[in-house]
């Protein structure tokens, strides 16, 4: 029996369908200094143009943390609040979804499928919704490639990136994302280079999310333009003293364009 596509997914591609393209905003916990910090940044981007919430991160966020985190943008929101774990502890039944992520450039097996196998009777016995997604990480990585054991594809191999994508399609995931880590500009790179995008967009025609390094406007309207789905952004709006406004500028960008190629 096929998986039934759940409430989340479908709230994603009905928005994908209506926008053209979407932003993503990821909160890691323990990035803040508070839980009401977090909350409210969440929150604040929710109301602002974010289509999504992601709650979790690389190390720690789990727990306590993790449920107050969770619940606190759950009830602040109206968007879905799905979890973006970093390992089998990040589960918190008041999100609406996970990202059931396979790591497809992992080079231990545990990030491939062993992590999944643990985490899977949980999933379902916690009633959170899984959204089936091949991830893959590109140079140079951060913290998600140093914990997850990557095999760092090239940033300037994009067809490496592609074919790892389209096996992804083949494997059954309905979603994409290719993250060069966290603050990729520290190590004097930015985000997935355009021809990446194209390239990735090319071979598959599943949604497609572009994340780590995108931090302007006008870095997320290039990956849009490129071919992506969706812009996925975390420290951008983490670090910004106006989370409301820089959030909307993201997302009238990414929206301004998913426009344009709608018309296309």
């Amino acid at each position: 029996m096929a998986t039934k596509i759940g409430k989340t997914e479908k709230y994603i591609n009905e928005r994908l369908e209506e926008k053209g393209a979407l932003l993503f905003m990821v909160v890691d916990p323990l990035d803040y200094d508070s839980v009401e910090t977090a909350v409210n940044t969440g929150a604040d981007a929710a109301d602002s143009g974010a289509d999504l919430i992601l709650v979790g991160g690389s190390l720690g966020a789990q727990g306590l943390l993790l449920d107050g985190v969770t619940k606190g943008i759950k009830d602040a929101s109206d968007v879905p609040v799905v979890l973006f774990p970093g390992n089998i502890a990040t589960l918190s039944s008041h999100a609406d979804a996970i990202y059931f992520m396979s790591m497809l450039n992992a080079r231990n097996p545990y990030w491939i499928t062993q992590a999944q196998t643990a985490a899977a009777p949980t999933i379902r016995s916690m009633g959170i919704e899984p959204l089936p997604v091949g991830y893959i990480v590109v140079s140079p990585g951060g913290t998600v490639g140093w914990i997850g054991d990557t095999n760092l594809v090239p940033r300037e191999k994009p067809k490496i990136a592609a074919s790892l994508a389209l096996a992804g399609q083949y494997l059954g995931n309905r979603f994409i994302i290719t993250d060069t880590g966290s603050n990729p500009q520290l190590q004097g790179q930015g985000p997935v280079p355009p021809e990446m995008i194209r390239e990735v967009r090319k071979w598959t025609d599943v949604i497609y999310i572009v994340a780590g390094g995108i931090r302007t406007p006008e870095d997320a309207r290039n990956c849009v333009k490129n071919g992506a789905d969706a812009v996925q952004v975390g420290t951008a709006i983490e670090k910004s003293r106006n989370a409301k406004a820089v959030t909307r500028l993201l997302a009238d960008a990414v929206k301004e364009e998913g426009a344009r190629r709608g018309k296309a």
